[in-house]
């Protein structure tokens, strides 16, 4: 059975959450009590709208470019930045495809606030690539241009392979559609949308099991990661909120 919404999954009477999916995120304090500060605004959150099973790597990628190492959570990392995020996982022991809904159908109360209260957004996705199979490759796509340049650009001088999603002529390995959830900003200029191939995401963990890929992760895992990151910190650099 095919889902169209996450509505449509959560209604469903055959499935329980915590059995066959599970939802985590993390919406960081923010307050202001003082005459001399500014509200802060939330400048980014960070997606895996298909983690767990479903595609797999993509849930302990979304926790890394939140700033968290997958395998030490809840532990709050000593220094660094730390985004909000939020996904959904398919957690049963097989046959997780099922469970996928198509980003633009997402509407999690908890996913569509966090990227309504956002300027930025960036989901981690994977595919499986056609020709050929075993091609190791990102595709970047989204409805911010200017965050896919970025994310191209830190990818040029790594060994990871980054091909601009728009190339392929399939919309929904594109991104740009302005109901994916990760183009529903606050300012509505959209997001990023990463599809990384199955043949990538086995390098990145050596032991590519959901008890053990957070344990396990490699370094092209963390390449991707800083890529990440450091396009996030250029594009959070130029944006000043009043």
């Amino acid at each position: 059975m095919a889902f169209e919404t996450n509505s449509d999954l959560y209604k469903d009477p055959s499935l329980i959450e915590g059995v066959d999916y599970a939802r985590r995120h993390r919406r960081h304090e923010r307050f202001d009590d003082s005459l001399s500060r500014t509200g802060e605004v939330p400048k980014t959150v960070i997606l895996a709208p298909h983690g767990g099973g479903i595609e797999r790597g993509t849930s302990e990628l979304c926790l890394a470019v939140a700033g968290y190492h997958p395998a030490t959570l809840p532990e709050v990392p000593a220094a660094g930045v730390t985004y909000d995020y939020w996904m959904f996982e398919g957690v049963r022991d097989d046959d997780n495809a099922p469970l996928h809904v198509p980003s633009i159908g997402c509407d999690d109360g908890m996913a569509v606030s966090l990227c309504a209260g956002a300027l930025n957004a960036l989901s981690l996705h994977g595919f499986k690539p056609q020709d050929p199979p075993d091609d190791k490759v990102v595709l970047v796509g989204g409805g911010n241009e200017l965050l896919r340049r970025f994310l191209l650009e830190g990818f040029e001088p790594t060994d990871i392979k980054a091909v601009d999603a728009g190339s392929t002529g399939d919309d929904e390995l594109d991104g740009n559609d302005p109901r994916n959830i990760v183009n529903r900003t606050l300012l509505g200029m959209g997001g990023a949308q990463l599809e990384l191939s199955e043949p990538l995401r086995e390098t990145m963990f050596t032991t590519n099991t959901r008890p053990r890929r957070k344990h396990t992760t490699t370094g092209v895992f963390w390449t991707l990661v800083a890529v990440c990151r450091d396009a996030l910190d250029r594009l959070e650099a130029g944006q000043v909120v009043f």
